[in-house]
């Protein structure tokens, strides 16, 4: 189902705060044990704090699959909730999208208008007033974290904007979603997503296949929220997909219990060459994690297949190997997977915990001006999910509001205006 425009209004909720480095707290040493030991559907699209408490109790409703079901398998259990939800429940693009009004844009330029002497990293929520607009990116924000897992906004004109006006007005808008972290070894807290071409490109294992035009396999980003905003299209291809993580996870554990449990133990994947202090170039975390009634997901398909070059890390074993598998052909099928054409001022907003996302290869123009260019920010929100320690070996800790990011040594956060 490809999705291309539509409208929706929102209104308000709760509010939040702007963004530090990420910390790096003291998480577990990934073990160098073997890998094999390492829904409900129809849409809900009310808005407003009564609603969003009904449905944020409603998905942590677990409904346990009887032993005889699961075999080996017995402590799993199906999600139920609106987060888990199928493509068939969006009949229209209206249900998820709010578009941009005059009066949003206006206070959003006169925010950045007043803030253009200061440097961006250094700019925070209170420097940035959105009156009536702040209080609906806090409300959206919340139906990503506790709702359906996504959202989109259209309309904003970043055509008649530089690209540091667009980088600005983009930061500002992120300072009423959450504590911006670091996206790489250099620090970018508004990430570039374009091809820098990179020696090697998408095949070389190292290489953050963002920074490519190659294809992104099904992942989630080490951050709790992940937005995008699209500045300018490829020429052809960069189609994004997002699906319902729960939703596959209820799939498989239908179809295939024995694949369930094992995305329950502890998985290696690549660091791909950012190594905060004292860690391997590998960590440890399982796809699916029950902590605190939630059901947390963290799939990262390349960076599993990745780790796979270093010497100490055992090889993907054959069940390994089917679960990947039978999960992205779950989360790709047309009974759950969303298509979207990201077109400039565009904005996708992501839960990575209850979502996976995908990019199809795409084809840029030939002028370096035209390429495919879309600005990302990672945020930990300040009602986030709370999270087992397992994920501290990748977001540096657990703590809600601050957790999330890479840090290296001699990371330093910044804000780049291109990618580099």
């Amino acid at each position: 189902m490809i999705f291309a425009s539509s409208r929706l209004l929102t209104s308000n909720v709760e509010s939040f705060q702007t963004s530090p480095a990420c910390s790096l707290v003291a998480g577990r040493e990934p073990s160098q044990h073997d890998r094999s030991t390492a829904t409900r559907r129809g849409s809900d699209s009310r808005s407003g704090p009564k609603a969003v408490a009904e449905r944020a109790q409603a998905n942590s409703t677990v409904t346990a699959v009887e032993p005889s079901e699961l075999t080996s398998a017995s402590n799993l259990a199906l999600r139920q909730g609106v987060s888990a939800w199928y493509a068939s429940d969006f009949q229209s693009p209206d249900t998820f999208t709010y578009h941009l009004t005059p009066k949003d844009i206006a206070e959003l330029e006169a925010a950045a208008n007043g803030v253009e002497h200061k440097e961006t990293k250094d700019i925070t929520k209170s420097d940035f007033p959105l009156p009536t607009f702040g209080p609906k990116l806090e409300a959206l924000r919340e139906e990503v974290v506790n709702g359906r897992g996504f959202y989109l906004i259209q309309g904003l004109p970043v055509v008649t904007y530089s690209v540091a006006k667009s980088v600005l007005i983009y930061w500002g808008m992120g300072l009423y979603w959450g504590h911006a972290v670091s996206q790489n070894a250099k620090g970018h807290l508004i990430g570039h997503v374009k091809d820098i071409d990179l020696p090697g490109g998408h095949k070389d294992p190292v290489n953050r296949v963002y920074a490519t035009h190659g294809a992104q396999p099904y992942h989630c980003d080490p951050a709790d929220v992940v937005g995008l905003l699209c500045l300018k299209q490829a020429k052809s291809g960069g189609l994004s997909s997002w699906a319902s993580s729960v939703t596959a996870h209820n799939e498989l554990l239908r179809r295939r219990p024995d694949l369930a449990e094992v995305m329950t133990q502890g998985w290696f994947l690549d660091r791909k060459n950012e190594v905060p202090p004292g860690k391997d170039p590998w960590f440890v975390v399982p796809p699916f994690n029950y902590h605190e009634g939630k059901l947390a997901i963290f799939y990262e398909n390349g960076f599993y297949q990745s780790a796979e070059r270093h010497e100490q890390v055992p090889k993907l074993t054959q069940q390994q190997h089917e679960a990947i598998s039978v999960f992205d052909e779950i989360a790709s099928s047309d009974k759950l997977r969303l298509d979207y054409v990201l077109q400039p001022g565009d904005i996708q907003l992501l839960h990575n915990h209850q979502i996976v996302h995908t990019r199809s290869e795409y084809e840029d123009f030939e002028d370096p001006a035209e390429r495919r260019h879309l600005l990302r920010i990672w945020v930990a929100p300040p009602d986030g999910w709370p999270l087992p320690e397992a994920f501290a070996e990748r977001y540096g800790s657990t703590t809600i509001g601050e957790r999330g990011g890479i840090c290296v040594p001699g990371y330093a956060p910044r804000i780049a205006l291109e990618a580099d």
